[in-house]
């Protein structure tokens, strides 16, 4: 589990990566809340960490979250790896300790949260990345809480 977790204090940043587009979401570890923050639409490497870059100078993490994709079944597919990539290129250039949450099913519970909302399949494909990545942060908030509490009760 990550220290910051442990600590409970600090910014985390989260990514749905996909290979047109990355969706962003940003959470405080105190409160244990994820909310959507923007999505990249580049497909170019430089303007997406570019963009990174200025997420991580603004917002100031101390760690990230990446989505995971895996089968139902919970094995590694193509995704996997690109997105297990991703990771380890946002750890080699921002130096910050990257995380993994499992994602299967987010972008599912993402288009079925922005139909109840409204949305139509046009103006939900504005919102479905970055609502996919507050989705996965929250698990990952989640997941961690739940060890806290299983770790205490061990004590």
């Amino acid at each position: 589990m990550l220290e910051s977790v442990k600590r409970n204090h600090g910014t985390i940043l989260a990514f749905d990566f996909g290979e047109k587009r990355i969706g962003v979401a940003v959470g405080e570890c105190e409160l244990g809340q994820a909310h959507p923050l923007t999505t990249i639409r580049s497909e170019l490497n430089q303007d997406r960490f570019n963009t990174i870059a200025a997420l991580i100078r603004e917002w100031q993490p101390i760690s990230l979250v990446v989505g995971l994709p895996v089968a139902l079944d919970g094995t590694a597919h193509t995704m996997t790896a690109r997105c297990t990539r991703f990771a380890n290129q946002l750890r080699g250039r921002f130096g910050l300790p990257v995380d993994f949450a499992e994602e299967r099913l987010s972008s599912v519970e993402a288009e079925e949260k922005l139909r109840e909302s409204g949305h139509n399949s046009k103006s939900a494909r504005e919102h479905i990345d970055a609502l996919s990545a507050q989705i996965i942060l929250q698990s990952f908030f989640e997941r961690a809480a739940e060890r806290t509490i299983a770790v205490s009760r061990e004590q």
